[in-house]
């Protein structure tokens, strides 16, 4: 069984393969911030979904980025941590 670092290198060595996953790598950048954000304070799914009034399902969905999540998602997940959302283009 190929290990996952040789298959991503093999996989990424393919031209068409390696635009796709870097036309997601914001995703893959906003889902590794959801996910510091809350295991740096030492919250599981669960606790920050009570914190936010919803589900440990939608916590995981958020986290995972089965969904497009809004801006008011977002500033909501922020705000649990008592910080807030800033947008930026650069």
């Amino acid at each position: 069984m190929k290990s996952y670092k040789k298959f991503k290198k093999e996989a990424l060595a393919k031209p068409e393969v390696k635009a796709i996953y870097e036309s997601l790598s914001d995703e893959f950048e906003l889902k590794a911030k959801l996910i510091e954000l809350r295991k740096s304070a030492k919250l599981t799914q669960e606790e920050l979904a009570k914190r936010m009034h919803t589900t440990k399902s939608s916590i995981a969905r958020l986290e995972s980025l089965k969904s497009n999540p809004t801006i008011a998602t977002l500033q909501s997940y922020a705000n649990a941590f008592g910080k807030s959302l800033r947008i930026e283009f650069v």
